[in-house]
């Protein structure tokens, strides 16, 4: 025969406490909700609704018989074999592997001459090279759109003046380079920024030990700068290709100066606009600009990764 304990109540008053301290641990749990609630709220309205209406949309066709009807991937599948949506993102990707760099070179090497001390007026330079960027994109557009111009701007003026015959910079063979070199001025600044703000805090100490072994100019940016700021060098990159697949502005502006040469479908953003705005297509239009979102989200992952592992 077995013994039991007998059980001891708890003393009187003792679950009180306890109880106290659960509510409170409960208000600390939720009191971080408090702070982050309202931006999930907006992030929610202006970020996850649109995109849940695009994919909404995309699944859809308004046919002349029938209405809005739904049609599953066929939009998707359309878009696979559409060869105007083949040539816009072909051309903005010869636009990232030619712009990208060189944009980001030019940065990097005016940050690296603000930064290296021998420049005088420095505050005055990174201030002139940083103010095309707080010039607005429609207005540089249409700024350099009529310095491009053979008839009316900078670069009929020099033919004149000097009887000369230089090609016309939107034509169909420069019109890409063309607003490469306007996207590059707009640009410029705003990388250097980032790259300027990442070299000032890279520690002296560093540079008082390559000095005391005798390391040069050159051996400094290649040993320790570059490698500082490879993290904002990533962040930049990952900014441009972002810019890049979203190309609008400066092909939009530029279609009325030279509406030969710039198509609807220049690019896939414009594409995407046109087939929306002017062709009423808004399933069609939706479902490229899912497919491009997914394109540039996995370009820019991409990136990010090859450069977190450049990193380690």
């Amino acid at each position: 025969m077995t013994m039991t304990s007998p059980q001891v109540a708890p003393p009187a008053g003792a679950a009180e406490p306890a109880r106290r301290t659960s509510r409170r641990a409960s208000r600390r749990s939720w009191a971080g909700w408090w702070f982050i609630g309202p931006f999930m709220a907006v992030f929610a309205l202006v970020f996850l609704a649109p995109i849940a209406y695009s994919i909404y949309l995309s699944v859809f066709r308004n046919q002349l018989i029938g209405g809005t009807a739904f049609v599953g991937l066929d939009n998707y599948a359309r878009a696979l074999g559409d060869q105007q949506f083949w040539s816009a993102l072909g051309r903005v990707s010869l636009f990232l592997a030619v712009q990208v760099p060189v944009m980001l070179t030019i940065a990097l090497v005016v940050a690296l001459a603000l930064d290296s001390g021998r420049l005088y007026g420095k505050s005055f330079f990174r201030i002139s090279i940083f103010l095309p960027y707080a010039v607005p994109a429609v207005v540089a557009t249409l700024m350099w759109g009529f310095m491009y111009g053979t008839r009316f701007g900078l670069v009929g003026n020099i033919n004149q003046a000097f009887g000369l015959n230089l090609p016309s910079p939107l034509s169909s063979e420069l019109v890409l380079a063309s607003i490469g070199n306007i996207v590059t001025w707009e640009f410029i600044g705003y990388n250097m920024l980032i790259f300027y703000s990442a070299l000032t805090v890279i520690p002296k100490s560093l540079y008082e030990a390559a000095e005391i072994d005798g390391a040069g100019q050159l051996r400094v940016i290649a040993a320790i700068k570059l490698p500082a700021i490879r993290g904002a060098i990533v962040v930049a990159t990952i900014f441009s290709v972002i810019g890049s697949f979203q190309l609008f502005n400066e092909p939009s502006i530029l279609k009325s100066l030279s509406p030969n040469t710039i198509s609807t479908y220049f690019t896939p953003n414009l594409y995407a606009f046109s087939l929306s705005f002017s062709g009423q297509q808004y399933n069609y239009s939706a479902t490229v600009a899912i497919i491009m979102g997914l394109i540039t989200m996995a370009i820019a992952y991409a990136v990010q990764v090859r450069g977190m592992r450049k990193e380690r």
